[in-house]
């Protein structure tokens, strides 16, 4: 649909809705129709569900190789753990003083900085600590870019639906939406899941793994109100540190290194799960919940008096939920050792991380020189066709998985997956028979970095 096209639509709703909204005009009254669903049937190559971090890049990658590309995202844009979570430092794209993951998630990235006139880290200093190599970016910003690229790539963007039905037949993928309105039948040749959840993996029969206690999720916010360095923090709690320390409503950003980083904060989520609309908003509700508790006591502290909620994000990030079981499993073991496989595709870089509540973080840095990479076999579900996944679902064991999370590496996986369901589609085979050298050559000319 072009622009002129979609203005005509946007014109004909607008129309429809101030009918609907003013019946007391005494002129251009309109009858309106009672409400009805709207029914489609459409068919294409590549359908990408969920339009985070992994999918945005996957749906971008699919439709600049040429293939008829769907993006369904049930929220309202893309981004993901980014933008609705909040976490707008996504890392780690280089390790030990080169760059080791590329691609369409870098060139997205890098539009934000430029765009926002932001500053890099300098990547030739190796840093102290992992962060430090972090690049910041404006969600905002990055929202907007994303979609504007998935536009430019020809994918067709469908907020607000969500998959309830999926069924395999006849070599082809039959999936029914449901959104605001409309319910969708969508025929496709191969499907990347990128719900973060392995949801779509789930609902098509394929077994998935979760641990029966896992990671706290995050409500990431902002506050201030206070003069930090003016506050006598014996009289204050030492549990609530941390949160004053980092959010200064006069602290200047961070710019070691020559590198923007805004400070920011968060409350954790026990059990926090995005799998189902009912535990989402229940992990919403209980860090909100939390978060208006914090505020309130931390007002109640001699120098804190006048603290306020400067920023809060949308949702709760969530650290874990459902990964696929896989063609291959990659474990702990694989990623500190830096393990490279005869299918990897991409790299990934960032110490193992696993968060604990009540507890510290546990850690384990990878030693120098060591950069892990990724198979597609983990990508693949075991017995499936036609059928990949791509960021936090990926085939791993717990700690594997708490390092392969991060936004750089999931951004890497989108985009090997793409590529490897696009040259499935077109040798019409599936994603494990497709030739490895074939992928890393469509992937190195869309300016990916493929492990070798």
């Amino acid at each position: 649909m072009d622009k002129l096209e979609r203005r005509s639509m946007l014109k004909s709703l607008g129309a429809l809705s101030l009918g609907m909204a003013a019946p007391s005009l005494s002129k251009g009254e309109t009858l309106v129709a009672p409400y009805f669903i709207k029914q489609q049937k459409l068919e294409t190559d590549i359908l990408v569900i969920g339009g985070g971090t992994a999918g945005t890049i996957a749906a971008i990658q699919a439709g600049r190789a040429g293939a008829q590309t769907i993006l369904i995202e049930s929220g309202s844009q893309l981004g993901g753990t980014t933008t609705t979570g909040g976490v707008a430092f996504p890392g780690i794209f280089h390790a030990w003083g080169k760059q080791i993951i590329g691609g369409i998630g870098w060139e997205l990235v890098m539009d934000c900085v430029q765009l926002n006139g932001d500053k890099l880290p300098n990547f030739s200093l190796l840093p102290d600590r992992h962060w430090k190599h972090q690049v910041t970016v404006n969600p905002s910003l990055y929202t907007l870019l994303a979609e504007e690229k998935c536009l430019e790539a020809g994918v067709d963007i469908r907020y607000y639906e969500t998959p309830h039905q999926i069924e395999f037949k006849e070599g082809k993928w039959w999936v029914e939406t449901v959104g605001k309105g409309t319910k969708v039948q969508i025929i496709c040749d191969q499907i990347i899941d990128c719900t973060g959840n392995a949801l779509i993996a789930s609902m098509a029969g394929y077994n998935v793994l979760r641990e029966a206690d896992t990671q706290p999720g995050s409500l990431v916010f902002r506050i201030g109100g206070y003069d930090y360095d003016a506050l006598d923090l014996s009289k204050i709690p030492q549990q609530y540190h941390r949160v004053l320390r980092q959010n200064m409503l006069e602290r200047k950003t961070r710019t070691s290194r020559e590198h923007t980083f805004v400070p920011y904060s968060y409350v954790y989520v026990p059990g926090a799960d995005s799998t189902t609309s009912e535990s989402h908003t229940i992990a919403n509700q209980e860090g909100r919940s939390t978060l208006l508790n914090l505020i309130r006591e931390l007002r109640s502290f001699p120098g804190c008096e006048n603290v306020k909620l400067i920023q809060l994000k949308t949702e709760t990030a969530v650290r874990e939920t459902y990964r696929i079981e896989g063609l291959y499993q990659m474990t702990r073991l694989d990623y500190v050792e830096g393990r490279l496989f005869e299918d990897s595709l991409s790299y990934s870089f960032y110490p193992i991380d696993l968060h604990r509540e009540g507890k510290s973080i546990y850690q384990e840095f990878l030693k120098p020189d060591i950069v892990a990479s990724i198979p597609l076999r983990s990508l693949i579900p075991q017995r499936s066709r036609n059928f990949l996944v791509a960021g936090r679902c990926v085939s791993s064991d717990r700690l594997a998985n708490s390092a392969l999370r991060v936004q750089a590496s999931c951004m890497g996986m989108g985009q090997a997956a793409a590529a490897t369901a696009v040259l499935a589609n077109k040798q019409g085979i599936t994603p494990s028979e497709v030739p490895i050298n074939d992928i890393k050559q469509l992937l190195k000319e869309h300016g990916a970095i493929v492990p070798s």
